[in-house]
């Protein structure tokens, strides 16, 4: 029987546990796009999953990439700029919880590991076999996806497509979100920011030339920063999630040296995150993780507002 989006998601959030715990056994040094990446390889992505969203990611992974903050939140596991790392706790947790319901029951009830849980130990020959595990895993999401391109060009034109196309399409999104991410470390950040083209129409003159304010002490600051998220529209914007509208971009004060947003929502739930620039090339998410898992919203209706920090990356409601 196939698996609800929220017992896979449980299933990768584990299999990320697992992952970083034979990183300390090997001593391999996976980012946070590797690591997803291999998660996804393990548990793949069900057809829903696969399906791609208008920012060209997997629903299933940016389901996961959200889903990550509660192994934060267990204590499970760090976010830093230099890359994820996984707690004495969160090994232990994958010893405590080894099976998949208990794991996902444990996580959301928050249940602390029991203290005489031991801290589990690389198997002997551990650093080939997971090397190898790993290698073999790759090479069969590849294999799956030629198998299918095979069974498309020999198969009838009429069955084919129908049951290939799934397949192939899951390992296809695998493929580009591990790219999309894996892409989105430091060294990439550093490059992004160093990239300080002159504005080249009156509109971006006019946002670079605001930026004189004040004599106060400064830091650098982006040229626009948006909040892209669910409830653009709201605001007056053509569509969701799109940074680039004049709707979303947020003010910048020069004497708090914040950027800010002020907005009347209906009570609900909403995500988001800040984007620089007026696209996706830099945006910031939950703990100020360049990439990250998604801000979240939960509001009583009426005005609000939304501050962002560029110095710390951080966020404040109210």
């Amino acid at each position: 029987m196939a698996k609800s989006t929220a017992e896979n998601t449980n299933l990768r959030l584990k299999s990320v546990l697992d992952v970083l715990t034979e990183g300390t056994w090997t001593g391999d040094a996976l980012n946070a796009g590797g690591v997803l990446a291999e998660a996804t390889v393990r548990v793949p992505f069900s057809p829903h999953e696969a399906e791609l969203l208008s920012g060209g990611i997997p629903r299933g992974h940016k389901t996961l990439t959200s889903a990550t903050a509660k192994l934060v939140k267990a204590g499970w596991l760090v976010k830093g700029r230099s890359g994820w790392t996984i707690t004495e706790d969160g090994m232990r947790a994958t010893v405590a919880f080894a099976d998949a319901d208990a794991f996902a029951a444990a996580l959301d009830a928050g249940t602390p590991v029991p203290a005489d849980t031991p801290v589990p130990v690389a198997p002997v020959a551990a650093p080939a076999k997971v090397a190898a595990a790993r290698t073999t895993r790759k090479s069969a999401v590849v294999k799956n996806a030629e198998a299918a391109d095979e069974t498309v060009t020999k198969a009838p034109a009429k069955k084919a497509p129908a049951k290939k196309a799934p397949a192939k399409k899951a390992a296809e999104a695998v493929g580009k979100a591990a790219k999309i991410i894996e892409e989105a470390v430091e060294p990439v950040v550093k490059a992004v920011r160093a990239r300080k083209a002159a504005p080249k129409t009156k509109s971006e003159a006019s946002v670079a030339a605001s930026l004189e304010g004040p004599d106060v002490e400064t830091f650098p600051q982006p040229e626009a920063v948006a909040v892209a998220g669910d409830f653009n529209t709201l605001l007056g914007a053509p569509e969701n999630w799109a940074p680039q509208y004049d709707e979303a971009q947020m003010a910048f004060d020069f004497v708090a040296q914040q950027w800010k947003i002020n907005a009347e929502l209906p009570a609900g739930y909403y995500t988001f995150k800040i984007a620089l620039n007026r696209s996706w090339e830099e945006n910031y998410g939950a703990f100020g993780t360049f990439d990250g898992p998604n801000h979240e919203l939960h509001h009583d209706g009426g005005a609000v507002t939304i501050r962002y920090d560029h110095r710390t990356r951080d966020i404040t409601i109210n």
